[in-house]
């Protein structure tokens, strides 16, 4: 072995124990850590110990679940949502398991409303219908869902979405009510009166989806949107009022106007950049659905978590309820690659405890118990 070598082990040693002693200074093991920055889906209105989501928080210290009624792969729905009475019991069931998990859902109102009234909710009008009424009413759904999250243990609400309505004709936003408005100031109002009541409730909130979806043609569940030549800068403009919000998840469109290279937002170092950097977001940066046609027709599970965690992501959302099926080893799959990315020195364990920090200050403002 030559010289050079024999300085590179060294130096992988070097660092290898800097690592190491930087994770034991923070209190917190790289396991954990990487367990903190899953969120992941799974089937079932109730748990026990036989169910590998409880397998997953126990032996792989997963942060953070989310819920969903309609179970993609199988088309069929009740997946964790039947009654107010079963999701409240299983909530009870996850947060004795995990104290300080966080459970998340999308519950923005109209179309996107897990907790529907087909299982006995109450009706929360669209994001667009509701401000069309006036911020009285924006506020009387928002307090009215907080309520009914924090009585159910839900402690993450994936809304309210930041989007402008640039293209009332975009699939996923404008077509379906999904924003507030075209106007910003009005799209900024609405978002904050949705944070402040949430968080009155100890349920945090997430702006979603940066840098912009409103503007789109596409739907990214299916594949690539690049939004280039339709998005606006003003689009920004909640982010950078709202730069105080919990969390932020960042969308899989294109946007070369902001990352030349063509990058889908959530993969991409510069755009997490001019969050952090420009609209000084301190918060936590969770990715859409990693299971959307947009990163699986084009990118392998390594190549995603290699690039979601370069980019600065710090929750990574695997749904288990996409098109490309349900699989009950998610995680032990992602926590294999993750570790393998960090034993190579492609990704660095530090940059893993910033994130698993960031969560649990998070966590500890929301003081997550079994309710």
């Amino acid at each position: 072995m030559g010289l050079l070598a024999c300085n590179n082990r060294s130096n992988q040693n070097i660092q290898s124990t800097q690592n190491n002693q930087s994770i034991q200074n923070n209190q917190i093991s790289l396991d954990e850590a990487i367990g903190e920055m899953l969120l992941v889906g799974f089937r079932g209105t109730e748990i026990d110990n036989t169910h590998h989501i409880w397998r997953d928080i126990r032996d792989y210290h997963v942060g953070s679940v989310i819920l969903f009624d309609f179970d993609a792969p199988t088309g069929t729905r009740g997946r964790n949502i039947k009654s107010a009475e079963q999701v409240k019991s299983l909530c009870s069931q996850l947060h004795e398991l995990s104290p300080t998990l966080l459970i998340g859902i999308d519950q923005e109102g109209g179309r996107v409303s897990r907790l529907s009234t087909k299982y006995g909710f109450p009706t929360i009008l669209s994001a667009q219908k509701s401000a069309e009424k006036g911020l009285d009413t924006v506020r009387h759904y928002a307090r009215l869902t907080a309520e009914m999250l924090h009585e159910l243990g839900i402690n993450l609400n994936f809304a309210p979405v930041a989007d402008v309505n640039v293209n009332p004709a975009c699939p996923v936003i404008g077509g379906i009510q999904r924003s507030f408005s075209t106007d910003t100031d009005r799209v900024t109002q609405c978002c904050k009166i949705w944070i402040d009541e949430q968080r009155k409730a100890s349920v945090a909130s997430c702006l979603k989806h940066f840098p912009g979806h409103g503007s789109a043609k596409g739907d990214t569940h299916k594949g690539l949107v690049d939004v280039t030549q339709t998005w606006q800068r003003r689009e920004l403009a909640p982010y950078r009022v709202l730069s105080d919000c919990d969390m932020v998840m960042t969308a899989h469109v294109i946007n070369r106007r902001l990352d030349p290279s063509g990058l889908p937002a959530s993969l991409s170092p510069r755009i997490t950049s001019l969050l952090r950097d420009s609209l000084h977001f301190s918060g936590v940066i969770v990715t859409d659905d990693l299971a959307m046609g947009a990163i699986i027709n084009e990118y392998s599970l390594e190549q995603t978590l290699r690039m979601a965690l370069e980019a600065g992501a710090d929750l990574l959302c695997l749904s288990n309820n996409g098109s490309n099926g349900y699989d009950p080893d998610i995680v032990p799959k992602v926590v294999k690659i993750i570790k393998k990315l960090v034993a190579d020195g492609t990704v660095d364990p530090n940059r893993i405890i910033l994130s698993a920090q960031r969560i649990r200050k998070l966590k500890e403002r929301l003081s997550t118990t079994v309710r």
